[in-house]
């Protein structure tokens, strides 16, 4: 058992919050039980990762995407109001970790990532240095390699935008939504730019400048971090943690 000042000190010290602009709330966002003895993690904090983390007997639940954004006008109705009554009826508190989850050097999404597909980044890039990037393997030196690797290890075929058909030096990435930071990607000197999401503009870029775009999922490019970090605090802390993936074809 742990107390919830406890759990938030060590995620706070571990994560850094305080360090990053972010698009919402980084935390504690909904306040359950003082005491916490089993964390579940997860990507989300949808309808359907509540439910069953309350059924897993849950304290706390450590996400990805929390419930509250920039922008949200606050009025608790609809589908907000419907998850936080979940986590208030069985006293679950929820936090979470978006932009400082992205980048933690070691057990952040970015970090994570570049483990399961082999990579190893040497360098940081972007907006407040969120994408990785390093040297490609050996065994990964085409754009079509890279692609069957991302199929094989994520279980989903990546959209392959194969720029000039370069043989490839540097790949560069960031999970989820990270398709804005392309341009800074090449300017970092990458022969590949892989995350979750692609938009119209990145299909002209990739044809103009020859660098590669491969399109991942945003949901299967941060599977890594939240477990990684909820096995690290149940070590620290003497918890129990258990990792719930609810699929999401996005």
């Amino acid at each position: 058992m742990a107390s919830r000042a406890d759990v938030e000190s060590c995620l706070s010290e571990l994560l850094a919050p305080e360090g990053f602009k972010d698009y919402g709330p980084n935390g504690l966002q909904v306040d359950g039980r003082a005491q916490i003895r089993r964390v579940v993690s997860g990507v989300t904090a949808s309808l359907a990762f509540i439910d069953a983390a309350v059924a897993a007997g849950a304290d706390m639940v450590l996400v990805h995407h929390g419930l509250f954004w920039r922008g949200h006008d606050g009025r608790l109705t609809g589908w907000l109001k419907t998850r936080v009554e979940r986590l208030l009826a069985a006293q679950v508190n929820l936090f979470a970790y978006h932009l400082p989850l992205d980048a933690h050097a070691s057990l952040g999404n970015n970090a994570r990532l570049g483990a399961v597909l082999g990579l190893q980044a040497d360098a940081r890039f972007g907006d407040q240095a969120i994408g990785f990037i390093g040297p490609a393997p050996a065994d990964l030196r085409s754009a079509p390699a890279l692609a069957a690797r991302v199929a094989e290890r994520l279980g989903r075929a990546p959209l392959l935008l194969p720029g000039d058909g370069r043989p490839l030096r540097r790949v560069a990435w960031c999970s989820g939504g990270a398709q804005g930071h392309f341009e800074a990607a090449m300017a970092a000197g990458a022969d590949v730019f892989l995350t979750g999401e692609v938009s119209e503009p990145q299909a002209h870029l990739a044809a103009e400048t020859g660098v590669a775009f491969l399109a991942c999922g945003h949901h299967a490019t941060e599977r890594y971090g939240a477990p990684a970090v909820g096995e690290h605090l149940a070590t620290a802390l003497g918890l129990e943690h258990r990792f719930i993936d609810i699929d999401n074809p996005a």
